[in-house]
């Protein structure tokens, strides 16, 4: 009896300190532009990651654990972005990275995470090259740049049919790869570039480069610039009296609420590529959005529907994994096939990429103060306004 009364206490001490551990939680990191330029980007994906793990774990987690989800701030340095993932994978060994906004914070996330063959989810980064490395531990949710502009290409072919058009482009990763692209679309529909030129971000007098783009007479006006620069650059546009057929974003700054909010009436007409809006018919994206809005007062940006999707996408994969390792975690993030309120996610390789996502791109205008989704017709929530009027005709 007094050995089996021995038996009994070991038994139920070990239970008493497993049972903590089969308890814990799964806890990620995530790296985001909290402070900085780029941190109206990381607190609207900040959020949304927030709604999607209160979900996640309302629904019973992953495998019976909840996932634990914090922030560190890149303050939108590739530099500090590459630090703060090497100390995740090396000292707190988590077996999976996701999140970061730029291009460039995540290039530089990507290298290591390939480097330690940990796998990464990319979010919001869409500079072409990120998935042209052949790497195998990096995959990617949200379209590539050379897309962004599929939905807006389609328009300007079947709607605007332009002459020509100017390119106006921050010079960053994302800018670059943006007026990229647009040069080979413009090249395929046989539309004459007549401005193209590059500008330092955070740039204040836009007044040298719009002079030109006045004095061409462009059809179209295409900007590839973040928040703050694609305010300045279409009031600018509007103290300056540059009438064109249209003008247009490619996505980034021009398709969120401070975009309305910094550029008020000069934004009225301006069309913007998008990937994502709360009026599309994926399973769950009214409720993600209108959760969002109930929360924090607007709808939105893809930024935010990505990031909300990427939890669910890693939740799935973990699940499905055999063990919490690397190697099965990538190995489950490559057989993904997950409808999201995102969009369909299923990691490719074609085209020259590696472990990429292709979802369909949106156009989407700006009328009355607000976004309306007008292209593919199919997705519209408004039928667009074309021609736009020229200034002195607005009221």
């Amino acid at each position: 009896m007094k050995r089996f009364g021995i038996m009994l206490l070991i038994v139920s001490i070990f239970c008493l300190v497993a049972a903590p551990v089969m308890a814990a939680n799964i806890n990620l990191v995530i790296p985001l532009p909290l402070t900085g330029k780029q941190a109206k980007f990381g607190e609207i994906m900040k959020r949304s990651y927030e709604i999607a793990v209160e979900e996640i774990n309302a629904k019973g987690g992953v495998k019976g654990q909840k996932l634990a989800i914090s922030f560190e701030d890149s303050t939108g340095k590739p530099e500090i972005a590459r630090s703060i993932v090497e100390k995740l994978i090396g000292t707190k060994k988590q077996p999976i990275i996701v999140g970061e906004y730029t291009s460039a914070c995540a290039k530089a996330v990507a290298a290591v995470a390939e480097e330690r063959k940990t796998p990464y989810l990319v979010v919001a980064s869409a500079d072409d090259n990120i998935t042209q490395q052949k790497y195998k531990y990096v995959f990617r949710q949200n379209a590539v740049n050379s897309h962004y502009s599929d939905g807006v290409a389609d328009y300007f072919k079947k709607i605007v049919k332009p002459s020509t058009i100017a390119i106006l482009y921050e010079s960053s990763a994302f800018g670059t790869s943006g007026a990229e692209a647009m040069r080979k679309d413009a090249k395929a529909m046989g539309i004459k570039v007549v401005v193209d030129e590059k500008y330092e971000a955070g740039s204040v007098d836009f007044k040298p480069i719009l002079s030109k783009v006045k004095a061409a007479k462009p059809d179209v006006v295409y900007m590839v610039s973040y928040v703050m620069d694609a305010s300045l650059l279409m009031k600018q546009i509007k103290e300056l009296r540059i009438d064109a057929k249209q003008f247009a974003g490619g996505a980034a700054g021009f398709a969120i609420p401070e975009f309305l909010q910094n550029a008020k009436d000069a934004a009225e007409y301006v069309i913007s590529a998008t990937l994502w809006t709360e009026k599309l018919k994926y399973p769950g994206a009214k409720e993600y959005a209108n959760k969002y809005k109930a929360k924090y007062g607007d709808f939105p940006s893809y930024h935010g529907a990505s990031a909300y999707a990427s939890l669910y996408v890693v939740a799935d994969a973990l699940k499905r994994a055999k063990d919490m390792q690397p190697e099965s975690i990538r190995a489950a993030m490559k057989a993904t096939n997950l409808m999201t309120a995102f969009g369909p996610v299923k990691f490719e390789d074609k085209e020259g990429y590696q472990n990429q996502n292709f979802n369909d791109t949106f156009v989407i205008q700006v009328q009355k103060g607000v976004f309306e989704t007008i292209w593919p017709e199919n997705h519209a929530s408004k039928k667009y306004i074309f021609p736009v009027p020229t200034w002195k005709d607005r009221r």
